[in-house]
């Protein structure tokens, strides 16, 4: 891991533990982040968004293994798409569990994307919990592509700016985004 991200993590992760708010690189755009299991901190988010609550927002975790925490039932399908996805991959699950109530969609689903990029992978494993990743945009507003494509309407609302990754000029893409449904019919959402 690059050793200037280890403060940057350890200062996020500090941030996000005391119920704040961080604005992050993911393994596609730059995301709004929180402790996915903090009830005022996702309320904030939305805020931040201005966005309605009953919109929900999905999660980053580190691993795999971690899915099972997070989703009372996950279905065989969805591993075999986590193993054969080649980029980064949106899984929404019904029967969320152990996350804030007012992150889950109206049917109790959740969003969850493993993420492989180095920065937020090392970040979630860090913090040892699902992290809230949203666009880093005003709701209905273009997701930006780059850092500095982010209003400062946006970067004055959060508690902390991650300094990692902040040069970087690719054209970042959102995910793919799948939905499981019971009886392991897939719909894809988001190509």
């Amino acid at each position: 891991m690059n050793k200037d991200w280890i403060e940057d993590i350890k200062k996020a992760c500090q941030v996000m533990q005391e119920g704040g708010v961080i604005l992050y690189p993911t393994d596609t755009i730059w995301g709004i982040g929180c402790d996915a299991t903090n009830e005022e901190a996702v309320r904030r988010v939305y805020e931040i968004k201005r966005r309605a609550d009953s919109k929900a927002m999905l999660v980053l975790v580190d691993s795999a293994v971690k899915v099972d925490f997070y989703v009372q039932d996950v279905p065989p399908v969805a591993w075999d798409l986590l193993d054969v996805a080649d980029k980064p991959l949106t899984i929404i699950y019904s029967g969320a569990r152990n996350l804030a109530p007012n992150l889950l969609a109206e049917d109790g689903s959740v969003g969850i994307r493993v993420t492989a990029e180095e920065f937020s992978k090392s970040l979630c494993f860090r913090f040892r919990k699902a992290i809230v990743s949203t666009s880093a945009n005003v709701s209905g507003e273009p997701s930006p592509r780059t850092f500095s494509e982010i209003s400062d309407d946006i970067k004055n609302a959060v508690d902390y700016i991650v300094s990692a990754r902040r040069d970087e000029k690719g054209s970042a893409k959102p995910s793919s985004i799948i939905k499981l449904g019971q009886g392991g019919e897939v719909k894809i959402i988001r190509p």
